[in-house]
C-alpha cells in the first residue's frame, strides 16, 4: 500500500513509519518544516510539504494514495479548540477525496472509555468528538475508515509528556501528590504498540471500527506518584480537591479523573497484542536517561 500519513514525524507517527515500511508498504509523509522532511527521508519515506490546515495538500496526498493515517494534532490547550477545527476540516477534506473508493481512512482520536462500543453523546464537551463522528461517518459512503482512541498516556523512556509534568510539579513542590485516595486509574499503552496498531488498521480494520489503544486498562495516580517521590526522595501525599488547582495547575481536571479502559475488542478484531514495557517500568527507567528530568 501507498500510506499519506500526517503527524508522520511526531512521537507516534516516528514509530509508525518505520513500522510500515518494514511491512512493506510505501509512505508519503506530511511535513511542515526542513527539520520533519529531513527526518521522513531519512526513514525511507516520500515527502509531501505542508500543514494539515493545507486543504488542497491533504487532498491530492489522499487522492493518490492507498490509504490514510491522521496523526496530527496541536496539542497546545490554548489552541485546543482551534486545532479540533482544523481537525474536522482536515477529516472532511480526506473523506470527500476517499470517497466511494474502500480505501482506508484511519484517525488518532480522543482517550478511549470503558468498551470500544461505548460512544460519548454529540453533545459531549470534547471538541474531538465531531471528528470521531465525522470519520465513522463515511464508512457510509464508501470510505474504510476507522478511528483509534488513543490512551491518555502514550509513553516510552524518552517522553516527556503529563507524567513528566507530574515530575516537574513534585520537583518544585517538593512532595509528589495524587487526589483523593489516588485510586483512579488511567490508561497506558507504549508508543511503539499504538504505532502498529494504527499499521494494522490502515491494513485491515472494517469500516466503522472504534480501536482501543489501550496496553494497560488501568494505571492508578497514586502508583505513578509513588514512582516519581521514590526518585526524587521526596514525601507522598494526598493532595484536597480544594487544593488541587494551586498545586497541578491545569493538570488538575485530569488527575481526578477515574477512566479505565478495554482492549478486548480490538484485540479479538485485529489479534493486536501489545508488548512494550508498561507505564510504571517506563517511569521507573525514564529517570536518569532524560535530560528535562535531570533537575
Amino acid at each position: 500500500m501507498r500510506v499519506f500519513v500526517t503527524g508522520a514525524s511526531g512521537f507516534i507517527g516516528s514509530a509508525l513509519v518505520p513500522d510500515l515500511i518494514a511491512a512493506g508498504h510505501q509512505v508519503v509523509g506530511l511535513a511542515r518544516s526542513d527539520a520533519s522532511a529531513a527526518v521522513l527521508t531519512a526513514t525511507g519515506a516520500e515527502v509531501r510539504r505542508g500543514t494539515v490546515e493545507d486543504l488542497d495538500v491533504l487532498r491530492a496526498g489522499a487522492a493518490h494514495s492507498d490509504g490514510v493515517i491522521h496523526l496530527a494534532f496541536d496539542h497546545d490547550l490554548s489552541q485546543h479548540e482551534a486545532a479540533a477545527r482544523a481537525e474536522l476540516r482536515a477529516i472532511e477534506t480526506f473523506g470527500d477525496a476517499l470517497e466511494g473508493s474502500d480505501r482506508p481512512l484511519v484517525i488518532a482520536s480522543g482517550g478511549p472509555m470503558g468498551t470500544e462500543q461505548d460512544t460519548r453523546p454529540a453533545s459531549s464537551p470534547s471538541p474531538r468528538t465531531a471528528s470521531a463522528r465525522a470519520a465513522l461517518s463515511f464508512a457510509q459512503r464508501g470510505v474504510r475508515s476507522s478511528i483509534v482512541r488513543l490512551s491518555p498516556t502514550v509513553h516510552d523512556r524518552s517522553r516527556c509528556d503529563m507524567v513528566g509534568q507530574l515530575v516537574d510539579i513534585a520537583r518544585e513542590k517538593g512532595v509528589s501528590g495524587y487526589l483523593g485516595d489516588g485510586s483512579n486509574r488511567w490508561p497506558s499503552v507504549h508508543r511503539l504498540d499504538a504505532a502498529h496498531l494504527f499499521r494494522l488498521a490502515v491494513e485491515k480494520a472494517p469500516a466503522g471500527s472504534v480501536l482501543h489503544a489501550v496496553a494497560e486498562e488501568g494505571v492508578t495516580i497514586r502508583a505513578i506518584a509513588e514512582v516519581i517521590g521514590r526518585h526524587l526522595n521526596v514525601p507522598i501525599v494526598p493532595v484536597a480537591a480544594e487544593d488541587a488547582g494551586a498545586h497541578f495547575g491545569f493538570l488538575a481536571r485530569f488527575l481526578g479523573l477515574d477512566m479505565p479502559a478495554s482492549n478486548t475488542l480490538t484485540r479479538e478484531l485485529l489479534g493486536w497484542q501489545p508488548t512494550g514495557p508498561g507505564l510504571i517500568a517506563d517511569l521507573d527507567g525514564r529517570f536518569g536517561t532524560v535530560s528535562c528530568w535531570a533537575g
